[in-house]
């Protein structure tokens, strides 16, 4: 069975004859220099982190601490039944992750949390109508 790659298309070769998938060029001059030293192995996969660092990103990078602190507040208000503070937190926390999926462009992330927050949202409208006005 043949598992080194060499089925696919537009393959470039390495010295010694093995075969690597093109990838943009400071990633496989890298790689290459890498794989010559000795640093990585050949079954090892360099790869560039799509989340961004403290210093990539301030804002997003606090924003999503921060956001994950209340959401795990929100958690233990809903394990210890204090209702509304629970979807309060948990609505401050998925709102948060909201602006930093946005800044982000991450669409899988915008989707989750913005039906998140409109179920929270329904949740504290529907807990102020039925305290204060019904």
């Amino acid at each position: 069975m043949n598992c080194g790659g060499e089925n696919f298309m537009n393959q470039e070769e390495l010295e010694g004859g093995e075969k690597k998938m093109p990838l943009s060029d400071d990633i496989n001059e890298k790689k290459l220099n890498e794989l010559k030293n000795g640093a990585i192995k050949e079954h090892e996969n360099l790869t560039k982190t799509l989340t961004p660092t403290k210093s990539d990103h301030s804002v997003s990078w606090w924003l999503k601490w921060v956001s994950s602190i209340i959401l795990i507040f929100g958690m233990i208000a809903t394990t210890n039944n204090l209702y509304p503070w629970n979807m309060i937190f948990q609505f401050l926390g998925v709102g948060g992750w909201l602006v930093v999926a946005i800044i982000w462009n991450d669409r899988a992330l915008i989707v989750i949390n913005a039906i998140a927050v409109a179920i929270f949202a329904n949740g504290i409208v529907a807990y102020i109508l039925k305290t204060y006005y019904l």
